[in-house]
């Protein structure tokens, strides 16, 4: 039976439990759907996109090394996927579990809403640690380890592939996104995610317990690994259980060559953990999104938009602020103390809401 694998936010080939799923099902179309009206949201932007079409990129060239092509759709996910199961008599489809924003948590009802019409079996994996549908986190911990210590997925060696005809991938001006002067963000793909692995792991995380706190040593010193991770050029569990094989290999150094890197490696640990936990918070509470924790700050405070140009721009007459803000337009990060700091100054000095 002919199954459609679609691609979202995890433009991998390694440890996909979806693709490796359609491929055991039977003959499998591989598709990636561009979205324009997602890309007007305000929570994306031009730098955004670009990282997405590094790791599209990406994505296709290793795919065309398995033989597999990916076949590019732009336009709306429903009428895109009702037209290819038509065409190709597609009797199920894979995607993992998408944890992003509630535009395309309510374009995925939609998407369901068509399926069961037309008694189309969806089937969705969890990619990360994050669950749906908990009643609790009592156990969630417990369930992140247990799924941290699988084996990764692994491709089957008999493929069957089904072949469709790309539409052109658009430019950022095509989807209305605004000139976005990010001239030193990182670049998408699987292979500079790996290479930025290795890098922090090898060469670069010794003194991540002290140095990832300081705007200054964070750049080098922090993983940098949150991109990759967010679009799914990476496993949450790929990454885990390379630092467990280096945290074992380092294990065997002599005492006086291990220096910090153990100790590094235990805090990297943690915030893999807490990159799951604080998603898991939003999947369980997803009101928070647009409303506050408490309902008694709703509507307490007035828009203004001067004071929220001066922050965002980094012009509001504070240096430590001004220069974190203008380090993030140029770079597009920021290390988490500094991400907190200029939150809370937005929020309490200038009681932006």
């Amino acid at each position: 039976m002919n199954q459609l694998l679609w691609f979202k936010r995890d433009l991998r080939v390694v440890d996909h439990d979806a693709l490796v799923n359609a491929m055991q099902k039977g003959p499998v179309l591989a598709v990636y759907i561009l979205e324009p009206e997602l890309w007007q949201q305000p929570d994306v932007s031009g730098r955004q996109f670009a990282f997405l079409t590094d790791c599209v990129q990406s994505l296709q060239q290793d795919l065309e090394s398995l033989s597999i092509p990916l076949v590019i759709r732009v336009g709306e996910a429903v009428p895109v996927l009702r037209a290819l199961i038509d065409e190709f008599n597609i009797k199920a489809i894979w995607s993992h579990q998408e944890t992003w924003n509630t535009w395309t948590y309510s374009r995925d009802k939609y998407v369901a809403k068509m399926l069961r019409s037309i008694d189309v079996v969806w089937h969705q994996p969890v990619q990360n640690g994050v669950i749906r549908g908990l009643k609790n986190r009592d156990d969630w911990a417990k369930q992140w380890q247990t799924r941290m210590n699988q084996s990764l997925s692994v491709l089957p060696k008999n493929r069957s592939i089904l072949h469709a005809v790309s539409d052109a991938w658009p430019s950022s001006a095509q989807l209305g996104l605004n000139e976005d002067d990010c001239s030193q963000r990182q670049k998408g793909g699987r292979a500079l995610g790996l290479a930025c692995l290795d890098s922090f792991l090898c060469q670069r995380g010794e003194f991540y317990t002290r140095a990832m706190s300081s705007p200054v040593s964070a750049y080098e010193a922090c993983s940098r690994l949150s991109p990759y991770l967010a679009f799914g050029c990476l496993s949450i569990r790929e990454v885990y259980q390379i630092l467990q094989r280096r945290q074992m290999d380092v294990r065997q150094w002599p005492r006086a060559q291990q220096g910090q890197w153990l100790r590094a490696y235990r805090s990297f640990a943690g915030r893999l953990h807490w990159h799951c936990h604080f998603i898991q918070k939003l999947e369980d509470e997803p009101a928070i999104e647009f409303f506050p924790m408490h309902p008694v700050y709703q509507d307490l405070r007035d828009e203004d938009q001067e004071k929220f140009n001066a922050w965002s721009q980094g012009r509001t007459g504070f240096p430590m602020v001004d220069a974190c803000m203008r380090a993030l337009q140029v770079t597009g990060w920021l290390n988490f103390r500094m991400r907190a700091m200029v939150m809370s100054f937005a929020s309490y000095h200038l009681w932006l809401d």
